[in-house]
C-alpha cells in the first residue's frame, strides 16, 4: 500500500476573516468550510492547514513543508504581492507548489496584478472562490503523486 502523502494548504493574512471581510469578492464560506473542503478533495492525504497574519510564521511554516510535506498549496493573500521572504523560502522546495487566490488577481487592482510567489509555484488557481482550494489540492496532490515525491 502506497505512503500516504502529506499536504500543507498554508493561509496568508486576514483569511482568518473570510465569510466578514469583503464577502462580495471572498464570499461567505469561513475559514473552517475552507479547510472541510480541502481535507474533502486530499481524498485521504493528511492535509496540514494553518493560517497566519505574520510573514516569518509563514516563511517557518514553508521550511518545515520542505522536509514534512510532498506538496504546498498558499494563499499569501496580500503577501503574494510584497514578500520577497515568502519567494525565498519557497525556492528552497523540491515539491509541487500552487499558489491558491479565492479572486482573480489579475482581474483587480493594479498593484495585485505581479506575484512574487508565482515566480516558484508550478501552478497558480485563481478566481473560483473557495473552489480555488479545492482544485489547488487536486493539483498539487497529483502532481506529487506523479513526481512520487517526498523531500
Amino acid at each position: 500500500m502506497p505512503e500516504t502523502l502529506t499536504l500543507y494548504v498554508l493561509n496568508g493574512p486576514n483569511l482568518n476573516l473570510l465569510g466578514v471581510r469583503e464577502p462580495d469578492i471572498y464570499g461567505r464560506e469561513t475559514l473552517a468550510d475552507v479547510q472541510a473542503m480541502c481535507e474533502a478533495a486530499a481524498e485521504g492525504a493528511r492535509v496540514v492547514f494553518r493560517q497566519s497574519n505574520h510573514e516569518g510564521q509563514l516563511v517557518d511554516w514553508i521550511q518545515e513543508a520542505r522536509l514534512e510535506a510532498d506538496a504546498l498549496v498558499i494563499n499569501p493573500a496580500a503577501f503574494t504581492h510584497t514578500s520577497v521572504a515568502l519567494l525565498d523560502a519557497l525556492k528552497t522546495l523540491s515539491i509541487p507548489v500552487v499558489e491558491c487566490h479565492l479572486s482573480n488577481p489579475a482581474a483587480r487592482e493594479a498593484f495585485r496584478h505581479h506575484s512574487y510567489v508565482s515566480l516558484a509555484a508550478t501552478g497558480v488557481i485563481a478566481g473560483f472562490g473557495p473552489r480555488s482550494y479545492e482544485l489547488a489540492v487536486r493539483a498539487a496532490l497529483d502532481l506529487a503523486r506523479r513526481a512520487g515525491a517526498k523531500g
